[in-house]
């Protein structure tokens, strides 16, 4: 069956357990699934960018952020801001005795970016970062992903139902096949960004 939707997806994943029982189940599978795809895809599509003002320490990071892919200010011109350690930052703090500036780096602590050194002013800055692919439910019926590769949906969600229902002569095809269809994914989208005129450099910082 065609599998285009939420509500296919979940008929499709219980039309191949042959289970009519799962109905409850069944969208905890696709959560977790959604989680895996999370970690494990970087496609062009999930690239997002985000206008923002730095002007303290601590800045927030979006709600849907999953790793950077380039941090830079625009204020005066474009300056990169490059990943340091947190500990090589609080150590650079210490030895310039926390004093400000234009920032030149920046790192993550509790759930924030923090910058170094100390703005000493407001900072126009454009954060380029792969986001959370839209989690699907009964109101969010559909997204790009589900949309061209639902294989990665069906594996991934057949495979996490293994365990539950302790299917493990079934459970190393579901990840042989959900493993090749994440394969398929990273290569096409490396492939897409890399034609035409020539290469495009990603900065990848974690």
């Amino acid at each position: 069956m065609a599998i285009s939707t939420y509500a296919e997806l979940k008929a499709s994943i219980a039309n191949f357990l042959n289970r009519d029982d799962l109905t409850a189940t069944i969208p905890d599978f696709i959560s977790l699934a959604e989680s895996s795809i999370n970690n494990e895809i970087r496609h062009w599509r999930m690239e997002t960018r985000a206008e923002t003002t730095i002007d303290s320490q601590f800045t927030g990071i979006p709600n849907d952020w999953l790793s950077t892919i380039r941090f830079h200010l625009t204020t005066s011109g474009t300056s990169s801001l490059n990943f340091m350690s947190l500990a090589t930052m609080q150590s650079s703090r210490a030895a310039r005795n926390n004093s400000t500036g234009t920032p030149t780096n920046y790192s993550l602590n509790s759930s924030q970016f923090e910058v170094f050194p100390t703005p000493d002013g407001a900072y126009s800055a454009i954060l380029m970062y792969y986001a959370n692919i839209p989690t699907l439910s009964d109101s969010a019926t559909k997204n790009w992903l589900l949309t061209n590769y639902p294989d990665i949906y069906l594996y991934g969600a057949l495979l996490h139902s293994a365990p539950y229902l302790k299917e493990d002569a079934r459970a190393s095809t579901w990840a042989a096949l959900y493993s090749a269809a994440v394969a398929r994914v990273n290569t096409a989208s490396s492939r897409s960004t890399a034609s035409g005129s020539g290469l495009r450099l990603k900065i990848g910082s974690y």
